[in-house]
């Protein structure tokens, strides 16, 4: 009976939590709408644009990011390790078949079945590590799968030739230096899926947005039209119901009532004149 009692005022003070929490979601809510609507435009035009062009950016932005992490990410860490498994293979072949002086075999082996340009060079220091392009996805994941599959001294370069790759790895009396197709370890024509994205995007945004125009620009002549017979001057000779069912009807609507209101005008100043005669 004790822990119960115990157990009680816990529960009771976590449900007046939650209660308090339910309550603070429609405050914060109404608080980041009226924010929202400090910045949001004030005209009819510039509020439809927003509606069409915004879930059209989230939605891309979400499938960019999306692409971008899983796809590109995936298939260029596929190529790397297809690479760099190749390369791996001729460091063992150099290793394992020494008598060959000059490696002649070995390089025309890497160059016909692996596409890869192969050279020995000096055992001299390997080159200082050059600085990291902004977005490095190639940079991190070759290093990364060269440290895995071979785990020796090696030096990348990602940045001088755009097409070409160039890795060197230090092995015992020599230096193995590769060249390497950039197409070869890294998904370079993804790029044209996010063009053909943007770009079907905008073609989208140049129908859509004359064809957004012409659905408002019957209600900014309705909303016109009534603010002219509300102060008093002549309607805009051209306004005629038009555009979408209710936009019609709103703008029959409102001519009858204009019509309506015109009738009465008129036989009160004729009541009116009636009675001064009199």
């Amino acid at each position: 009976m004790a822990t119960t009692e115990l157990e009680q005022p816990g529960n009771g003070g976590l449900s007046v939590r939650a209660a308090r929490t339910l309550k603070a979601v429609p405050r914060a809510w109404n608080r980041f709408w009226r924010l929202v609507s400090l910045y949001m435009p004030k005209r009819l035009y510039a509020r439809s644009l927003i509606i069409v062009i915004a879930p059209m950016i989230l939605l891309q932005s979400v499938v960019a990011f999306v692409f971008m992490e899983r796809h590109w990410a995936t298939v260029t860490q596929r190529l790397s390790q297809a690479t760099v498994r190749d390369i791996a293979a001729i460091i063992d072949l150099i290793e394992t078949y020494p008598r060959d002086a000059d490696y002649t075999n070995i390089i025309r082996i890497a160059q016909d079945r692996m596409q890869l340009k192969v050279d020995l060079l000096p055992p001299d220091p390997l080159p200082a590590p050059g600085p990291k392009p902004f977005f490095s996805i190639l940079d991190d994941v070759l290093s990364s799968e060269i440290t895995r599959q071979i785990n020796r001294p090696f030096w990348i370069d990602t940045v001088g030739n755009s097409n070409i790759v160039e890795v060197r790895v230090q092995l015992e009396g020599k230096v193995l230096r590769v060249f390497v197709r950039r197409s070869q370890a890294y998904a370079s024509n993804t790029h044209i899926f996010l063009i053909w994205m943007v770009g079907t995007s905008l073609v989208l945004l140049m129908i859509a947005i004359p064809f957004l125009r012409n659905q408002i620009r019957p209600i900014l002549m309705l909303a016109e039209a009534a603010e002219s017979f509300g102060k008093g001057r002549p309607m805009p000779r051209d306004f005629r119901p038009r555009g979408a069912e209710e936009v019609r009807r709103a703008g029959f609507a409102f001519m009858q009532m204009r019509e309506r209101i015109e009738r009465q005008i008129e036989q009160r100043t004729a009541m009116l004149t009636g009675v001064s005669h009199d």
